[in-house]
C-alpha cells in the first residue's frame, strides 16, 4: 500500500515508525493463526489446588517477608462505563412511551437486564443521588405515572446534560452504598490495597487511565485520602499512565485498504490491554498485584478476598527464591549431574514447564544453558475461577508451532470452535480466568525484563468495529494476559468465585458483594 508524505508524517507524529504500521499490515492480509489447544488445564493437570494447611502457609510466608519487598498494584481502569449501560441506552433511543409500556418493551427485546434494572432500582448505590437529581430536573416527578417515571430515572442518569454516567470512567461510578457514603471502585481499590499490597504501611497502586480523566481521578483521591489513610493506617501513593498512542494500530476496510476517515487522514485505533504492557514494564516492583478496575467488593468481604491475595503472592514469593537460586548456581558453572536432575524437577513439578524430549541426549554445556533460559524470566500466578458460565478467557494447554507445549490464557476468540476437537477441548475446561494475577517481573539480580521480549505477537485479534457508520477492521495487540505474557513463567492457581465480582453490566451492582445487606 503506497503512503502519502502526510501519512508519514501522521505515523511519525504518533511515535510509530512506517515499518511497523506496515508489519500490522501485513498482519491484516495474512489473518492471525488460531491457537492450537492441547488440552485444557484442569485440577493436578495445570491447576494447583491449595489445602487449607498449603494456604495458611503461604499467607504466613508473604506476610513475613511482605516488609522486605517492594509492592504495587497494577489496575487497568481506562475503560468509560459506557458498555457497563449498553440496554440502558438501547431503552433510551428505542422506547416510544407513547406506542407501548415498559413490560412490553421488555418483552418485545427479552430484555432480562433492563426488567432487572427496574426490579432492583432502589437496591442500586447511586438510587437516591438519582432522584435528587430529578427533583432539579422534573419538579413534578412525583406526579407521573409509573412507566414515566422510570423512563425519567434512566434519563436523569444517563443524558448528557444531566448525570451523563455513560460518560464516567468504570472507576469513578458508585458502586457501593455504605451507611454514610458512596463509594466507588477506585476507592475500593484502595482500601483492599491497604489489606494485601502495603509494606510498611504504604501502599502504591498505579492505574491505567484514559487522559481524559486524569483531573476526575486527582478529585476522587483529594477527596478520599484523609479518610481512607485514617481508617487503614496506610499512606497512599496513586500513579497514573495512558495507554501511549505509540502503541495504536492501523485500521483497514474489509477489503483490506487503508481505512481514511473524511478528511483523508489514516485511521489509528487503541489497540486493546495488551497495549498495557508498556505501562506495565515502567514499574519497579518486587511484587506487583493486577486486578481490573471494576473487580471490588464491599467492606465485609474484603478480608476474605485478600486471603486469596496473600496466598497467591506468598506462593510467588517462595517459587521466586528458589528460582533465582536455581539460576544463581547455573550461572556459577559449578553444577552436578544431581542439580541438573533437581532443576530440571523443579521446572516440570513446579513451574509446569514441558521439557524437550531431547533433553537428554545434550551436553551438559547445553542443559545448563536450557535449564537457565527456561527458568530466566518473569513469573506469573494466576488465581482460576471454577467455570459457572461467566465469559472470557480460560486456563489452556496449548502447543506452538515448534510442537512446544506450555501453559496459557487463551481466549474465546483465539480457538477454532469449528474445529471438532478444539471444541471438544473447550467442553471440557474447568475454569475461566479472573484476571487475577500476581507477578514477578525482576530478574535474579533485581533488574526488570524487557517484557517485550517475551511475548508472542501471532496472538494478536483481529476484530470488526465501525467508525462514523462505516465498516473497519481493527487489530489489538496480544492481551496483556494473554498473548503478551505467553512466554512468562506461569502457574495456575485455584482461588474462589469470592475472588471474582466484575461490573459488566449495572445490574451485576445488584448482586450479594455489593450490597451492604
Amino acid at each position: 500500500m503506497k503512503f502519502t508524505e502526510k501519512d508519514i508524517q501522521q505515523i511519525e507524529s504518533k511515535g510509530m515508525t512506517l515499518a511497523q504500521v506496515q508489519s500490522q499490515l501485513e498482519l491484516f492480509e495474512t489473518g492471525m493463526p488460531f491457537v492450537n489447544l492441547s488440552s485444557a488445564a484442569t485440577i493436578n493437570k495445570g491447576i494447583v489446588k491449595c489445602s487449607e494447611v498449603t494456604k495458611a502457609r503461604y499467607i504466613n510466608f508473604f506476610d513475613s517477608k511482605r516488609n522486605d519487598v517492594s509492592i504495587a498494584k497494577f489496575v487497568p481502569a481506562s475503560g468509560a462505563a459506557t458498555r457497563m449501560f449498553k440496554t440502558l441506552f438501547r431503552f433510551i433511543d428505542e422506547y416510544v412511551p407513547e406506542d407501548e409500556t415498559i413490560n412490553s418493551f421488555i418483552n418485545k427485546y427479552k430484555d432480562a437486564d433492563l426488567s432487572l434494572f427496574f426490579v432492583g432500582i432502589e437496591k442500586l448505590p447511586f438510587y437516591n443521588t438519582v432522584l435528587e437529581q430529578i427533583e432539579v430536573f422534573y419538579p413534578e416527578y412525583a406526579s407521573f405515572s409509573n412507566d414515566r417515571q422510570k423512563l425519567l430515572f434512566v434519563k436523569t442518569m444517563m443524558d448528557e446534560d444531566k448525570m451523563n454516567y455513560g460518560f464516567y470512567p468504570k472507576g469513578l461510578l458508585p458502586f457501593h452504598e455504605y451507611k454514610d457514603h458512596l463509594a466507588t471502585a477506585f476507592e475500593e481499590h484502595l482500601f483492599e490495597a491497604a489489606l494485601y499490597a502495603s509494606t510498611n504501611n504504604i501502599a502504591f497502586l498505579h492505574f491505567t487511565i484514559s487522559e481524559v480523566y486524569k483531573k476526575m481521578f486527582d478529585d476522587e483521591f483529594v477527596r478520599i485520602r484523609e479518610i481512607v489513610e485514617q481508617k487503614t493506617n496506610t499512606k497512599f501513593h496513586i500513579t497514573f499512565s495512558y495507554q501511549k498512542a505509540s502503541t495504536d494500530t492501523i485500521a483497514v476496510t474489509p477489503e483490506n485498504e487503508l481505512f481514511r476517515a473524511d478528511n483523508g487522514q489514516l485511521t489509528f485505533r487503541p489497540s486493546g490491554h495488551g497495549a498495557l504492557l508498556e505501562n506495565l514494564n515502567l514499574l519497579d516492583s518486587d511484587v506487583i498485584f493486577i486486578k481490573n478496575i471494576d473487580n471490588v467488593v464491599v467492606y465485609k468481604y474484603e478480608d476474605e478476598v485478600a486471603e486469596y491475595k496473600k496466598m497467591l503472592a506468598g506462593m510467588l514469593l517462595e517459587i521466586q527464591q528458589e528460582v533465582f537460586d536455581h539460576l544463581k548456581l547455573l550461572e556459577s558453572g559449578e553444577v552436578t549431574e544431581e542439580d541438573i536432575l533437581t532443576i530440571s524437577q523443579f521446572l516440570v513439578n513446579t513451574l509446569h514447564v514441558v521439557i524437550s524430549s531431547e533433553f537428554e541426549k545434550y551436553s551438559t554445556k547445553y542443559q545448563i544453558e536450557y535449564l537457565f533460559d527456561k527458568l530466566n524470566r518473569p513469573i506469573r500466578i494466576c488465581g482460576m475461577v471454577k467455570n459457572e458460565g461467566e465469559p472470557g478467557g480460560g486456563p489452556f494447554w496449548v502447543k506452538d508451532e515448534k510442537g512446544q507445549i506450555s501453559l496459557q490464557i487463551v481466549e474465546s476468540a483465539q480457538i477454532d470452535l469449528d474445529n471438532k476437537k478444539q471444541n471438544e477441548i473447550v467442553k471440557n475446561a474447568t475454569h475461566f480466568n479472573p484476571v487475577d494475577l500476581v507477578c514477578g517481573i525482576k530478574n535474579f539480580k533485581g533488574e526488570v525484563f524487557d517484557l517485550q521480549q517475551f511475548v508472542d505477537p501471532k496472538t494478536a485479534f483481529i476484530t470488526m468495529k465501525t467508525h462514523a457508520g462505516k465498516d473497519l477492521m481493527a487489530l489489538e495487540l496480544p492481551g496483556l494476559w494473554n498473548g503478551s505474557m505467553a512466554d512468562w513463567n506461569t502457574v495456575f492457581v485455584e482461588v474462589p468465585l469470592i475472588t471474582f465480582n466484575p461490573v459488566k453490566t449495572v445490574t451485576d451492582l445488584l448482586k450479594p458483594t455489593h450490597q451492604i445487606e
